[in-house]
């Protein structure tokens, strides 16, 4: 008996979408993070269409914010802030990659990743090093409590 190899059905939106990175960070002084890229990778046999959506498109230039990608390749996709001011510091927008086989239309998978933007690299790198020296110092202290009626005493372990 001969069996006829099939691909399986694709269910809609069940498809994993693979892009990097999952966050983008622009920092407002810095000029060079205005302008960041993502990939989407397709590790797939068929080729993909996609498309690019965005909770505030009006913040974001999205150079071919739909297109394909050929199976087992890779497509780089161009973001850049476009409005830079206070006032969008510390906001999370979300990008959503919509993929879809190429002669369908229904939606098989989507990815969503997340956009800030923050006002100094500087002063983010200074607050990430404030936090690790916080967790490292409250991971290894620790207290030993001993009672004795009339007398409380305290030793503080290092680890």
């Amino acid at each position: 008996m001969h069996q006829q190899k099939r691909q399986p059905e694709l269910v809609e939106g069940n498809l994993p979408v693979f892009v990097f990175p999952t966050e983008l960070i622009f920092y407002a002084d810095d000029q060079s993070t205005h302008k960041q890229v993502l990939t989407l990778y397709n590790p797939y046999e068929f080729a993909l269409k996609f498309k690019v959506l965005c909770t505030t498109p009006n913040k974001y230039v999205v150079a071919d914010a739909a297109g394909a990608v050929k199976p087992q390749c890779c497509v780089d996709i161009v973001i850049r802030h476009r409005d830079v001011q206070s006032c969008h510091y510390g906001v999370k927008d979300k990008f959503r990659l919509q993929v879809s086989e190429q002669s369908q239309r229904k939606a098989l998978g989507r990815k969503e990743v997340v956009a800030i933007l923050l006002p100094s690299a500087k002063e983010q790198q200074k607050e990430e090093e404030e936090k690790r020296i916080k967790e490292h110092l409250t991971e290894s202290l620790f207290f030993e409590q001993s009672f004795q009626p009339g007398l409380i005493t305290m030793a503080i372990l290092r680890t």
